[in-house]
């Protein structure tokens, strides 16, 4: 069964929504419970952006057992046009295909599926654009 964090990042995973400080801008993601740019606790929920590109990324052959069968992938850290950035799955490409700076779209996929339980959990991929 999945863990009790990731029903919690629900809001994060399924709708891309991140914490905007109110008193100085700054925007979280994921939300934090203190800005990291002023210490205020008061923010405001936003949806990000689904168009970003490629700020660096890697391509794992040896990958951890649940991710065997999809081996080999890429894996991107994305800075989306907010400019925040956060790392995740480049899809429906090859390796040779990214490159630093290209654009991507962020979209709903599926990531895994626990054995046991077979319960199927969501997030979000980059897909170049």
């Amino acid at each position: 069964m999945p863990s009790p964090r990731y029903w919690r990042e629900t809001p994060q995973r399924y709708r891309l929504e991140a914490a905007k400080c109110k008193q100085c801008g700054k925007i979280s993601f994921p939300p934090r419970l203190v800005c990291l740019g002023c210490g205020n606790k008061d923010f405001d929920t936003v949806k990000l952006s689904d168009k970003g590109k490629i700020v660096t990324f890697t391509t794992i052959c040896v990958a951890p057992t649940q991710f065997t069968e999809e081996a080999p992938y890429s894996i991107a850290i994305v800075e989306l046009s907010d400019g925040v950035r956060f790392t995740t799955q480049v899809v429906d490409c090859t390796p040779e295909d990214l490159e630093i700076g290209k654009p991507v779209k962020i979209v709903f996929r599926k990531i895994q599926e626990e054995d046991k339980t077979g319960i199927i959990c969501y997030g979000y991929k980059a897909v170049l654009t």
